[in-house]
C-alpha cells in the first residue's frame, strides 16, 4: 500500500501549491505567479532526465505538445485568476467537474465511453456542487447553482475543468507517443517558454516582481513539481485511476486550508460538498 502514501502526498503538495499561490496573489500579478509556477518547477522535473533513457517520440507527439501545451497555458492563467478572486474552498472543488466533462470529450476524441458507475459519479459531482452553496436553497431550487456562476472564481475554475477535459486526452496521446516521465517535462518546458512573452506583455514590471519575490514564488514551483513527481511514482505502483482518485482529495484539503489559513466561511457545507464530489470522481475513475 506504499502507493497510497505517495498518492496522498500528491494531493497534499497539490493543495499546498494552491495555498502558496493564493498567498502570493495578494501582492503579485497573476501572470507572474502563473509563469513562476511552471518555471520554478522545471529544475525538479528535468532532474529525472539524467537517470532515464530518452524515449523515441511518436508521430503525434508534437501535435499533442502544441495543442495540449497551448491550452494548458490558458488554464494556468485562468486557474490563478480563479483563486485570486474567490475562496479556495469554493473554487478548487470545481475541478472535480473535469471527469464529468470527460464523459463528453473522451468519446469524441478517443472513443472512450463510461459505464453505469461513471454515470452515478456524474450525478454525485453535480449534487456535491449544489451542496457547496446549499445555504442559498431558500432563494429557490436553482439558487445554489446560480450563486456559483455569479462568483468569478468558481466560474473561471469551471472553465478550467472543461479545458482540462480536453487536455487530458492530449496528455494521453502525448504519453503514448513518448513516456510517462518525459511527457510532463516536455509540457512544462513548452509552457514556461510560451508564457514568458505573455507575462512580459500583460504584467508591468514582471521581472522586477520576480527578482524581489522569488523566495515566496519558489515554493509554488517546488510543490507543483513534488506533486507531479509523487504522482508518477504512485502510478508506477498501481492503477492510474486509483492515484487520480486519491489526488482529488486535494479539494478537501484546500477547503480546510481555506478555513484555517484564510478564514473562509461556510466550511461545513463546502466540506460536505467537496467530499460528495470526490466520491463521484472515485466512481468515474474506477469505471
Amino acid at each position: 500500500m506504499f502507493w497510497l502514501l505517495l498518492a496522498f502526498l500528491t494531493a497534499l503538495f497539490a493543495s499546498l501549491k494552491d495555498v502558496f499561490s493564493k498567498k502570493n496573489l495578494k501582492d503579485i500579478d497573476e501572470y507572474v505567479v502563473s509563469w513562476s509556477l511552471r518555471f520554478f518547477a522545471l529544475p525538479f522535473l528535468v532532474l529525472p532526465l539524467f537517470f532515464v533513457k530518452m524515449p523515441s517520440l511518436g508521430n503525434r507527439f508534437w501535435m499533442a505538445l502544441f495543442i495540449g501545451g497551448s491550452l494548458n497555458v490558458i488554464t494556468t492563467i485562468l486557474y490563478m485568476k480563479a483563486i485570486k478572486y474567490s475562496d479556495l474552498s469554493i473554487t478548487i472543488p470545481m475541478l472535480t467537474f473535469t471527469p464529468l466533462f470527460l464523459l463528453i470529450t473522451s468519446p469524441l476524441i478517443l472513443g472512450e465511453f463510461p459505464d453505469f458507475l461513471g454515470l452515478i459519479g456524474v450525478i454525485l459531482i453535480v449534487l456535491g456542487s449544489y451542496t457547496l452553496n446549499i445555504k442559498r436553497r431558500h432563494e429557490g431550487y436553482f439558487a445554489p447553482f446560480k450563486a456559483l456562476l455569479r462568483e468569478k472564481g468558481p466560474k473561471l475554475m469551471l472553465l478550467v475543468a472543461f479545458i482540462w477535459s480536453i487536455t487530458s486526452n492530449f496528455d494521453k496521446i502525448g504519453v503514448q507517443n513518448s513516456s510517462p516521465i518525459f511527457w510532463p517535462i516536455g509540457v512544462n518546458i513548452f509552457m514556461t517558454l510560451a508564457m514568458f512573452p505573455i507575462m512580459l506583455y500583460k504584467s508591468q514590471g514582471s521581472l522586477g516582481q520576480i527578482s524581489t519575490s522569488y523566495k515566496s514564488l519558489f515554493p509554488i514551483g517546488l510543490f507543483s513539481a513534488l506533486s507531479l513527481i509523487f504522482q508518477m511514482a504512485a502510478i508506477n505502483l498501481t492503477l492510474v485511476a486509483y492515484v487520480i482518485s486519491v489526488k482529488r482529495t486535494s479539494a478537501i484539503m484546500s477547503v480546510l486550508f481555506g478555513y484555517f489559513i484564510f478564514k473562509e466561511r461556510g466550511i461545513k457545507e463546502r466540506l460536505i460538498g467537496a467530499t460528495i464530489m470526490i466520491i463521484g470522481v472515485l466512481l468515474i475513475t474506477l469505471s
